[in-house]
């Protein structure tokens, strides 16, 4: 091996340890990834910045092919392309923005990698985001905490990393010793089912039956609030709406699960709220899977369908008189979602998924990690959802 190479694939292997570890599904090993940016400004050329932002990439994201694969029914090959696909933007910003220049010049142009990765366009696709750790170095500390990682974070590319890193794990192990999870808002309870791809696809009269049941079983006492996963309800028509409202019609429980609205133009992936006495649209997603959901390439060919992406549309909603901010599944594994929610200082986050298609992967583990550190970051009360 030439000696040249042996720094840039130190580098890489690094870096892609610290993806790995970092995105386990563990939320108090979300801190790991404070290594990157320290890892990105000891490349000495751009070519080896993009070969340590790519190892931390695809390391981070590994569960993507085979979930891919299981989601198509396919083979692995359409899941390692997007797997590589996805990685592009975060390589592309990242080795953009690299310089060889030392100090403030190096930090800045990093801060600027962290906002593009946090905001749409480059943000569709900004997982594994390293500012994630917030929540889990100063749990309670909202936008002061927010901030002070931020800083954090760009000073572990400069030469005062040494003090920065320290100060970060010493925040690290103080929080991992004292860690509690995220409160479950009073009068809420999120049901989890492991109905596989059927759910919202079987439509039967017996599955909604059987959804009900499942509430009804697992309520706890004093809970006006049930929370189940996205796509729960399947396609969201009148005949559903009534049979819900008929089945609800005996109690005073009001139901959140997730939905699809068609139309001629495409569907809108949404929560809905059902009772006895009322139903209605909550919210609709802002950001779907992109795609297998959003697909914004469709008109371009004279083609209708996809799921709507609404970006900043809806980022709390009103349930009980309490201001709620929901997350659907992707929306749990990017920045500008929550952050836009927070601007709103809800009173509880709820975070519903889909994750049928996750089964061997710690995709469902990452997001519920992901959510968990928001809801710390800002201590807001978290219900959460999920079908496997």
């Amino acid at each position: 091996m030439r000696p040249d190479w042996i720094q840039p694939l130190a580098l890489a292997l690094t870096s892609a340890t610290v993806g790995y570890i970092a995105w386990s599904g563990n939320a108090l090993a979300l801190p790991a990834a404070i290594a990157f940016p320290a890892l990105w400004s000891m490349a000495r050329s751009r070519r080896t910045a993009g070969l340590v932002s790519v190892a931390y990439f695809l390391a981070a994201s590994r569960g993507l092919p085979q979930g891919v694969a299981a989601f198509y029914q396919s083979d692995i090959s359409p899941g390692l392309t997007l797997w590589l696909v996805a990685s592009s933007g975060f390589v592309f910003v990242h080795v953009a923005l690299w310089s060889r220049h030392p100090g403030a010049r190096k930090a800045l142009r990093y801060t600027i990698a962290m906002v593009l990765m946090a905001l749409p366009p480059f943000g569709i696709v900004g997982w594994a985001h390293p500012i994630t750790a917030a929540g889990i170095l100063f749990p309670g500390w909202g936008w002061s905490g927010l901030a002070a990682v931020t800083a954090g974070l760009a000073i572990m590319t400069t030469q005062y990393r040494p003090a920065a890193a320290i100060t970060l794990v010493g925040f690290w192990l103080w929080s991992a010793a004292f860690w509690t999870t995220p409160d479950v808002g009073r009068g809420w309870q999120g049901v989890d089912l492991q109905l596989g791809n059927s759910l919202g696809r079987d439509t039967s009269l017996a599955r909604h039956s059987d959804l009900v049941g499942t509430l009804r079983l697992q309520r706890a006492p004093d809970t006006a609030y049930m929370l189940l996963p996205e796509s729960a309800l399947g396609f969201w028509t009148p005949s559903v709406e009534r049979l819900w409202r008929q089945q609800l019609a005996d109690g005073d429980l009001s139901v959140i699960a997730g939905a699809a609205v068609v139309d001629a133009q495409g569907y809108d992936n949404v929560l809905v709220q059902v009772s006895a006495t009322e139903s209605e649209i909550l919210y609709q997603e802002r950001m779907p899977v992109p795609g297998s959901m959003w697909q914004p390439w469709l008109p371009l060919f004279g083609k209708s369908g996809g799921a709507r992406a609404d970006f900043f549309a809806n980022p709390i909603v009103s349930i009980g008189g309490r201001r709620v901010a929901p997350l659907i599944c992707y929306e749990q594994l990017i920045i500008w979602p929550v952050l836009q929610s927070m601007l709103h200082d809800p009173d509880l986050i709820i975070a519903v998924g889909n994750d049928w298609w996750t089964k061997g992967t710690s995709i469902v583990a990452i997001q519920r990690a992901s959510t968990e550190a928001w809801a710390r970051l800002f201590d807001k009360p978290l219900v959460m959802s999920f079908n496997t």
